[in-house]
């Protein structure tokens, strides 16, 4: 019964991770978010620029570091300017994170809760849509998730000798074993190092939280020193993380002032932060963190909080809970999964995409707590499991409604794609008064904003061009011939005259 359990769980778990390859396929880019990051990292594949990726002609773009963009370029350069190619390296970090997950966990706690974790995982909403998203996100929660496995296998590999004793075991298990444990010390700053280069300085503080509340839980019995080799793994951290700021800042000066104090302390500590030079600030009640967890943590969350509150009546639900808590790396865990929640609870400017990193450390408390409870009640492990189909099902269905209405939202694609298929598709298209990044996205940056008192100078240089007006300006078009014209496409934001 087990094996087939388990054969079941490694089906779903496949099913799972597969499936947002087809709404990667399907869904269009919808402004703005997504063509913004995936347009920024066409531009740098195509201009060569890997220091500083541009928003927009000589704006440099300082809100995240690289990484994200240059994994990104990568992907276009290899599989072509595609909605595939620009969310491919997202859905590459969630196949990463459960591959730390599988083997990191796999150790400290058995194949069973490792198997549940990354299933859990892999199907939260937030977790799920991201995957196949052109997000910054995902590589912060692959960086912090490696920390937080590599620290917790480190942890449980029993290992508690100097750094450099590691070497000197006799046996050929043993040094397998030591060079197993050395790969996820300098995993650790691996992960810190990815984050670094993903979201910046908050990934710091996203690692060490759980590890601090951990040894001050148990700084009597565990020395920090003898677990990670600190010294070399923060010189390798900083090898492969400062030369980037470094060049960032000499290219294009003020680049540290606004990243560092801007986007890590005015952005949160003043809720109606105007430095923003990319959008607007994101001014939410306070609080609202734990709603966007709910959220971003759904089905699993709800379930997990029925659980707990379910256990102050039922014995057998509260000796599952009692199981968990009694776990050495509880409060490790719980301190991974609520840390960012806390730390954004009285922050206005957010996003559901900062609970993203906590979902880890939630994911494999739930997991233990589903092995508990299943244990307990003899469920069967596949009828839980099926839980799992939920996000993934949904998510489909709303891909195949996009696929065949792709307007439905804004995004550009149709529009563009229209052009292209005319004849005179190497016509100048104009977009009146404000380009959406998913234009530029779509027309490889050909389409261009122009401003009214433009038209006319245009129109008696161009013999044919194509200009998008918005449906909230019709009377534009009185401008260019003094009666109205003929559109020849339409989508949900603009009219298209040739």
């Amino acid at each position: 019964m087990q094996q087939r359990s388990n054969a079941v769980a490694w089906i779903v778990l496949v099913l799972v991770l597969s499936l947002p390859l087809v709404s990667m396929e399907l869904v269009p880019f919808y402004d703005t978010s997504e063509p913004r990051y995936a347009e920024m990292a066409r531009v740098m594949a195509q201009s060569g620029d890997w220091i500083t990726p541009w928003f927009d002609v000589d704006v440099p773009f300082w809100g995240k570091p690289p990484l994200s963009f240059w994994a990104q370029a990568l992907s276009m350069k290899v599989l072509g300017v595609t909605e595939l190619a620009g969310r491919f390296p997202s859905w590459l970090c969630l196949i990463l994170t459960n591959i730390l997950f599988l083997r990191g966990l796999k150790s400290v706690r058995g194949i069973g809760v490792a198997l549940w974790a990354a299933i859990i995982y892999s199907s939260c909403t937030l977790v799920y849509i991201s995957s196949g998203a052109v997000l910054t996100d995902p590589f912060l929660a692959l960086g912090t998730t490696l920390s937080l496995v590599s620290f917790a296998r480190v942890i449980g590999s029993g290992e508690r000798l100097a750094v450099g004793s590691l070497d000197q075991h006799p046996s050929g298990s043993g040094n397998r074993r030591n060079a197993d444990v050395r790969w996820w010390q300098y995993g650790f700053f691996l992960g810190l190092t990815i984050g670094l280069l993903a979201k910046g300085p908050l990934a710091a503080l996203i690692i060490f939280a759980p590890i601090t509340v951990w040894w001050w839980l148990t700084r009597k019995t565990t020395s920090l020193t003898a677990l990670l080799p600190w010294r070399n793994g923060l010189l390798l951290t900083a090898l492969l993380t400062l030369p980037w700021y470094i060049a960032a800042e000499i290219k294009t000066p003020g680049f540290l002032d606004y990243f560092i104090v801007g986007e890590h302390f005015r952005r949160f500590l003043d809720p109606g932060w105007a430095g923003d030079l990319y959008g607007s600030a994101h001014r939410r009640p306070y609080g609202m963190i734990w709603v966007y967890w709910i959220q971003a943590s759904f089905p699993w969350g709800l379930l997990a909080l029925a659980a707990l509150g379910g256990a102050v009546f039922s014995p057998r639900l509260r000796s599952a809970a009692q199981a968990v808590y009694r776990d050495p790396l509880f409060f490790y865990w719980v301190t991974a999964a609520l840390f960012t929640p806390v730390f954004f609870t009285f922050s206005a400017n957010i996003l559901w995409t900062y609970v993203l990193p906590s979902l880890a450390g939630f994911s494999i408390l739930a997991a233990m707590l589903a092995q508990e409870v299943t244990a307990r009640y003899s469920i069967p492990r596949v009828k839980l499991i099926s839980v799992a189909a939920l996000v993934p099902l949904v998510v489909l269905a709303g891909s195949a409604v996009v696929w065949a209405h792709p307007d439905l939202r804004n995004t550009e694609r149709e529009l563009v794609r229209y052009v292209e298929r005319q004849p005179e598709s190497s016509s100048p298209l104009f977009y009146l008064s404000e380009l959406p990044f998913s234009a530029r996205f779509y027309s490889s940056g050909r389409a261009r904003a122009i401003k009214e008192t433009e038209l006319q100078q245009i129109a008696q240089q161009e013999n044919t061009f194509y200009l998008a007006i918005p449906k909230t300006e019709p009377e534009a078009v009185h401008l260019v011939s003094g009666k109205t014209l003929t559109p020849v496409f339409s989508n949900r934001r603009y009219t298209l005259l040739k």
